[in-house]
């Protein structure tokens, strides 16, 4: 009986372990909001685009972002980080960890997130036509 406690609080240990080595690394990411407001105007290539897009062209993410702004008639730049230099060193600038990275207006948004970004093209103003208006 007291070696089958023994073992039982070993697994219990490593089981704990095992759940902590897991969670923790994605705390920061649970804890950080879902864009980071800042001064982007330096990226945007003219005062007409208030969107710009820094993606891949075999991320399904960026193809998702890119489908949602062109169905909403949104004007955005679309730098591939792959394909250019000058958008990998902006993109480093920016600090991107992955894509798509998106900046509509004073919000960079990290990732996929079609009520973010809705949210986020209120803030700056810019009003996107319905899917049947864009089309």
């Amino acid at each position: 009986m007291k070696h089958l406690k023994t073992v039982f609080s070993y697994l219990l240990i490593i089981a704990a372990g095992i759940a902590i080595g897991t969670l923790a690394p994605r705390v920061p990411q649970w804890l950080k909001g879902d864009y980071t407001e800042g001064n982007y105007a330096a990226y945007f290539p003219n005062p007409n685009i208030k969107v710009v897009m820094y993606g891949t062209e075999t991320c399904p993410y960026c193809a998702k972002a890119r489908d949602y702004l062109r169905e909403r008639g949104i004007a955005f730049a679309d730098y591939d980080v792959q394909k250019s230099p000058a958008a990998r060193e902006a993109f480093g600038k920016l600090d991107g960890k992955g894509v798509p990275l998106i900046l509509i207006g004073n919000r960079r948004i990290d990732g996929f997130m079609a009520p973010v970004y809705d949210d986020a093209l209120k803030n700056a103003g810019i009003v996107p036509q319905t899917v049947a208006q864009a089309r």
